[in-house]
C-alpha cells in the first residue's frame, strides 16, 4: 500500500542457500543487501536476523557482539552486508537454526535417518544448534533492549554429528552416524570450524539446544 509505514519489522527473509550463493553470488545480493535496504527504506525499527557465518571460526571460545567480523564465504558476506544497512533498530545473530517446518537440518537428519542405516556427518564444525521457536519467544525481550547487535544462540554448543546422534535418540530412530571431516565432505563455500555465539550485551539466555529439539520433535509430532 502506498504510503504505509509499519510500526515494526521482523525482517526474516533472506537467501540462506550457503552453497548456491557461491555460483550465484548476485542472488545473494539482491536478497540479503539490496532486499535488507528496501526494508529499512520503509522508515521502520528493524529487527534484521543474521548468522554465526560473519564470523571465520578462528576462535576456540565463544564469539561475542565485540568481535569483528570476517565471512568465509559470499552468504556470510552479504548477510554482513545486510547488516550494516540496518539504522534503526537490532541485529539479531543466531547459528544452526532449526524447527518443525521449511528446510534445515533437523528435518533433513529425519527423513535419511527412517530411509538409511547410516550417515555420514561433519564432526569438526561446532556450533550451538538453535530452535527457532526459542529465538522468536526471545525477540520479544530483545525489543526491550537499545538498537545495535545481539547474538541469541542456544545454551550448549555440539558438532554437527553430535546434533545428529541427539536427533536419532530423541527421536527414537536407529541409525549410525559415521563422523567424518570436513575435507570428507567438501562443499562450494567453506564454513567456520567453530561458531558458538554468546552475549555480552545482555540479550536473552535461550534454554539448551537439547530442549530445542525436544520442543521441536513434540511439534512434528503434533503436527503428524
Amino acid at each position: 500500500m502506498l504510503g504505509y509505514r509499519p510500526d515494526l519489522v521482523l525482517h526474516t527473509a533472506a537467501w540462506t542457500n550457503v552453497d548456491g550463493a557461491e555460483s550465484t553470488p548476485a542472488e545473494a545480493v539482491r536478497a540479503n543487501v539490496r532486499g535488507t535496504r528496501n526494508v529499512v527504506a520503509l522508515g521502520a525499527p528493524v529487527v534484521y536476523y543474521s548468522t554465526d557465518y560473519v564470523f571465520d571460526g578462528r576462535k576456540r571460545v565463544p564469539y561475542l557482539e565485540s568481535d569483528e567480523p570476517n565471512p568465509l564465504s559470499v552468504y556470510g558476506r552479504t548477510k554482513l552486508e545486510g547488516e550494516r544497512e540496518v539504522r534503526d533498530g537490532w541485529v539479531v545473530r543466531s547459528p544452526w537454526l532449526f524447527g518443525p517446518t521449511g528446510g534445515n537440518f533437523l528435518l533433513t537428519m529425519l527423513d535419511l535417518g527412517k530411509r538409511q542405516e547410516e550417515v555420514s556427518v561433519v564432526d569438526d564444525q561446532r556450533g550451538s544448534p538453535t530452535f527457532v521457536g526459542h529465538l522468536a519467544e526471545a525477540t520479544k525481550a530483545v525489543l526491550d533492549l537499545p538498537y545495535g547487535t545481539y547474538h541469541l544462540a542456544a545454551e550448549g554448543e555440539a558438532t554437527w554429528a553430535e546434533f545428529a546422534e541427539a536427533i536419532f535418540e530423541e527421536a527414537g530412530i536407529e541409525c549410525r552416524v559415521r563422523r567424518i571431516t570436513t575435507a570428507e565432505f567438501p562443499r562450494d563455500a567453506e564454513r567456520p570450524a567453530y561458531s558458538v555465539l554468546r552475549s555480552e550485551r545482555g540479550a536473552p539466555t535461550l534454554p539448551h539446544w537439547r530442549e530445542g529439539l525436544r520442543a521441536a520433535l513434540e511439534q512434528l509430532g503434533a503436527a503428524g
